[in-house]
């Protein structure tokens, strides 16, 4: 579960890491009122859930009480990448002597932590990586023993870290790795690090994403992980217990496990656009299956539907019941292509038949899809 910006800024201010002063706001007046207790000029950040907001537009500064009025209003009525923005982090506007960045990940191989510094902050660290690899380095940690100082020195020592930043810098990355092992965060990153014309350090930027897999461990309030899924769809499938992932195409996909489900996703994308990707998990009762068809025909602009479900110990007649009542309730007139193979399927096939539905009951995907094309033509 990923934390917005100003909930993990919150997170390290309470650890001891600087950070700007600040408030959200979801309101203009409230962006007002944060504004005139920290002073022009101030940055305000849509928070939203996504990574380049500054290249879309969802990082600006205003340096006036009217122009923040016109900056606040802009963005909440906005949205970036296609997430609308609710709330508002509104900061004092620090001056930058120089950018850093600090992070702390997990090894997809080995499952260690990783502590990864640069000094060019302010940019994706995979283009330091390409473009100026003697300026990053990065450190695996034994997460079983502790974590000492003169293993960050050492890493900052090789990117050149001048002694004046070497105790702070230090500092920082012991408070980071403190929080990245007590949250059981997959990633942990301050981008940009900055360093002020004094010398100091401060967080102008914060990155916490947790483990799903911990939260049941993590000690401390968090947020509902659904009232935070920015995309209604989204949210919905969280909802009705399925795997819901909004795309930019019109073919609505079901399908009953994620292998199948991508193999599907890739086969509609070499002629067609999915529209969604959505597993339900391994359940295919009539009322899930009911509520999968209602879910991807919320989206506009779905123009037909592919069905693709096995059933092993499960029977897969009750899921083709509750799609059939879909739609004979609402009228559906789009095509629909169902691959339904597994426990009862002949049954399967003839419910799915009464509603006008195309079966295709040979094993391969490939099959089914050649059918939809047919069926939705180039258009």
């Amino acid at each position: 579960m990923r934390l917005h910006e100003y909930e993990a800024l919150d997170i390290f201010e309470q650890n001891g890491i600087p950070v700007p002063r600040r408030g959200v706001a979801s309101t203009m007046h409230e962006a007002l009122h944060v504004a005139g207790e920290i002073g022009y000029p101030v940055i305000l950040k849509a928070q939203v859930l996504v990574g380049g907001r500054g290249l879309a537009g969802g990082i600006r500064t205003a340096s006036s009480p009217d122009e923040l009025k016109e900056v606040a209003e802009s963005l909440l009525s906005s949205d970036v990448k296609g997430l609308p923005v609710l709330k508002l982090l509104v900061c004092e506007k620090v001056e930058i002597a120089r950018e850093l960045y600090v992070g702390i990940t997990v090894d997809g191989y080995s499952g260690k932590p990783v502590i990864v510094a640069s000094t060019e902050g302010g940019v994706r660290i995979e283009e330091t990586a390409r473009s100026s690899p003697d300026k990053i380095a990065s450190f695996h940690v034994d997460s079983s023993l502790e974590f000492y100082p003169y293993q960050a020195r050492t890493l900052l020592s090789r990117i050149g870290v001048s002694q004046q930043l070497l105790t702070s810098w230090t500092d920082v990355i012991g408070q980071l790795y403190h929080i990245a092992m007590s949250h059981e965060s997959l990633i942990c990153e301050i981008n940009p690090l900055v360093v002020l014309p004094n010398g100091g350090l401060i967080a102008v930027d914060a990155v916490l994403e947790i483990d799903d897999s911990a939260l049941s461990r993590v000690r401390f309030p968090l947020p509902d992980r659904i009232e935070r899924i920015e995309n209604p769809l989204e949210r919905r499938g969280r909802e009705i217990g399925v795997t819901y992932v909004d795309l930019d195409g019109d073919i609505g996909l079901i399908s009953s496990g994620a292998g199948l489900g991508m193999a599907s996703m890739d086969i509609i994308g070499e002629r067609m656009k999915p529209a969604n990707f959505l597993e339900t998990g391994g359940g295919i009762t009539a009322d899930l299956l009911y509520r999968c068809m209602e879910l991807i025909m919320m989206k506009p602009g779905i123009r037909a539907v592919f069905i693709n479900v096995y059933g092993g110990i499960n029977p897969i007649h009750e899921g083709a019941k509750g799609v059939v009542r879909y739609i004979n309730e609402h009228n559906v007139k789009i095509p629909i292509v169902a691959k339904a193979l597994g426990n009862r399927q002949e049954e399967t096939w003839e419910i799915f038949r009464s509603a006008g539905i195309h079966v295709v009951t040979e094993a391969a995907t490939e099959k089914a899809i050649d059918r939809l094309y047919e069926l939705v033509g180039r258009g």
